[in-house]
């Protein structure tokens, strides 16, 4: 399971470290919005939870799905006019932060290339709500788990291509082995503990959409990102100039990223199950079997919504690593140019 990956994403760049952006009041006397409002980071403190969750309850909200091209290119040249110090007449400091986020919900942070609808963080719960309730609905025959994991599979494959971190391009090769990887891994995973677990319980069987979930996400998500792995992504200091690419830094982002998405799937696939095997044993459901899969779908979506943004809030977007424990090239060449440089930061990706 797994932004828009600009929305997804705090930047890198920006000249004050993640301490949140209050209010402004005041005004320019000739009613303009000043130009000292920090938009290269999210508008609430990122290095505390609270801030990285209200953060990414903004940006994984399915209304931004609703905005049309105009609209997300209004935003883009209201963001992209106040940061070359351009203020638009009228513009209010909430207007703005609307328009940061509406143009970081389609546009991806590095390559400034639209992400594709379903690709964009906001798309996460209405796209994983349906997927998933149909993974914990339609478990028991092996044509249908095939079906919805290879559905599952292929989203996550847009998704994790779109929320990729740097600007570094991963060729069509790449792109297929690793869908092909991940799909095997999650069918394999999935055919291989239905098969183990046809004689226990039937609850125990309605969890194996979820470990085949999990596997894939360990396979799916350092696949898809590899390019990143051979490369490394771009480390910067605090004020965002870049100092080079690291792969120790793609590798620990990359590990966040996994455990991220493997809790976000969590409460989805490990709730509905346990009361929908309650609620099958009601004459009221059994009676009205059609309602199972909406009824699933309706207890998939209503966890997604608290689970996604939650789970993205884990770790900071903007992640740090010792300079200590990147590469010896690396650091050296970093100890040379700023010799009291103890701390680097790159995007985690999501």
């Amino acid at each position: 399971m797994s932004g828009s990956a600009g929305a997804t994403r705090g930047e890198e760049g920006g000249s004050e470290s993640y301490r949140g952006q209050e209010p402004r009041a005041q005004e320019s006397k000739m009613g303009e919005l000043p130009l000292d409002i920090n938009i290269q980071e999210p508008r609430w403190d990122q290095s505390t939870f609270l801030g990285r969750a209200q953060h990414f309850f903004t940006v994984t909200d399915p209304r931004n799905l609703l905005l049309s091209g105009a609209q997300l290119e209004a935003s883009r040249n209201i963001v992209q006019n106040y940061r070359a110090g351009v203020v638009t007449p009228g513009l209010t400091e909430d207007q703005l932060w609307r328009a940061k986020y509406v143009y970081d919900s389609a546009f991806h942070p590095d390559t400034g290339e639209k992400v594709v609808l379903i690709g964009r963080m906001s798309a996460q719960v209405p796209m994983n709500m349906t997927i998933t309730g149909c993974m914990l609905t339609f478990y028991r025959k092996t044509p249908t788990v095939v079906f919805w994991q290879w559905v599952n599979q292929s989203f996550n494959a847009v998704v994790n291509y779109s929320n990729r971190s740097g600007d570094a391009p991963i060729t069509v090769g790449q792109l297929g082995t690793a869908y092909v990887s991940a799909t095997t891994g999650a069918v394999a995973t999935a055919l291989g503990l239905k098969f183990l677990t046809k004689h226990l319980p039937p609850l125990v069987g309605r969890f194996v959409p979820f470990a085949a979930v999990a596997a894939a996400n360990c396979i799916n998500i350092p696949l898809m990102r590899q390019r990143e792995l051979q490369v490394g992504i771009p480390v910067t200091d605090e004020a965002g100039q870049r100092l080079g690419h690291s792969v120790t830094a793609a590798k620990q982002g990359i590990f966040q990223v996994v455990i991220s998405r493997i809790c976000m799937a969590i409460p989805a696939m490990a709730i509905p199950p346990v009361i929908m095997n309650a609620l099958e044993k009601k004459d009221f459901l059994k009676r009205r079997a059609w309602l199972g899969a909406p009824l699933q779908v309706g207890l998939v979506g209503f966890c997604l919504v608290f689970a996604t943004p939650l789970c993205c809030a884990l770790f900071p977007q903007r992640s740090s690593i010792h300079v200590s424990r990147l590469e010896p090239e690396l650091r050296a060449q970093i100890h040379q140019q700023n010799p009291g440089m103890e701390v680097v930061y790159y995007n985690k990706g999501l």
